[in-house]
């Protein structure tokens, strides 16, 4: 016999596990948006889907040409040219950026790549990986993180690469750059989120560009830039904090993220001859 009481029912779980982690960037129309590193590969062709999707594209880079081609072929995009080196350009630069209007999306995909190894070092070189992957990176979070705070909102971007999840040949001055811009997004979106802004974390395989096309060797899972950007939007849209691609090879390149570093430098020396 029923005693009149209503019991309550137990609280669903939530999936937190599942749930975006960021709010879904899904209608791209008049949104604006700024690309630092647009003149080539992963960026242009990002600016270029961001376009066909109605945002308002503002690209930036070290190289006048490229960026007037594009604005060129895409009316109502901006372009900006300013050395990711030079933080008073990015400041300049930032300030030209819908400066009546509500900044929704930074990304920050400018990079420098050349081979380097410890038995040629060179401290040149090894410099000028860390101003333009991880300084201009600092940059821009100067010119642009006080204005997303004071508007309450926005998404930040950076694209680092799967170079920077463990040491690997010829690449001792990329591979801890982007190991530094790993650790940069993911301590970005511990201190955001609360303050509604959006992180996200870009980790590309190889991706056909000028940087890759000075390998030497056999790059596994090619990919165009333009399936690259299509991969960047759909991790926007779904809300993902690191969007990697193709899966295919990172999902290797993560486990091997996993082993003992004994087990993984043998499992790269086979690999790679190195």
């Amino acid at each position: 016999m029923s005693t009149g009481t209503l019991v309550a029912k137990a609280p669903t779980p939530r999936r937190w596990l599942f749930s975006p982690m960021n709010p879904p960037q899904r209608d791209w129309a008049g949104r604006n948006v700024w690309i630092v590193g647009a003149s080539s590969g992963i960026g242009w062709s990002l600016a270029e889907a961001l376009h066909a999707r109605g945002a308002r594209v503002f690209v930036s880079a070290r190289r006048r040409e490229p960026l007037q081609a594009f604005v060129d072929a895409h009316p109502g995009s901006v372009a900006l040219p300013v050395d990711a080196e030079d933080g008073a350009a990015i400041l300049a630069a930032a300030a030209q950026v819908a400066p009546e209007g509500l900044l929704d999306c930074v990304v920050y995909c400018a990079g420098y790549y050349r081979a380097v190894r410890a038995t040629r070092y060179d401290l040149s070189e090894m410099q000028r990986h860390e101003r333009v992957n991880y300084s201009g990176a600092l940059h821009v979070l100067d010119a642009v993180l006080p204005r997303l705070l004071a508007q309450g909102g926005g998404h930040l971007s950076i694209v680092s690469s799967v170079a920077g999840f463990r040491g690997l040949p010829l690449s001792l001055g990329y591979g801890p750059t982007k190991a530094a811009l790993i650790n940069l997004a993911e301590t970005l979106y511990l201190d955001l989120r609360s303050q509604g802004i959006g992180v996200s974390l870009i980790n590309p395989g190889f991706v056909d560009t000028p940087l890759t096309a000075q390998n030497a060797f056999e790059m596994p899972a090619l990919m165009q830039p333009a399936q690259a950007a299509q991969a960047i939007l759909r991790g926007w849209h779904n809300g993902s904090f690191e969007i990697h691609f193709p899966r295919r090879f990172t999902w290797w390149m993560k486990t091997l993220r996993l082993l003992p570093f004994r087990l993984y430098q043998a499992s790269i020396k086979r690999v790679t001859g190195m």
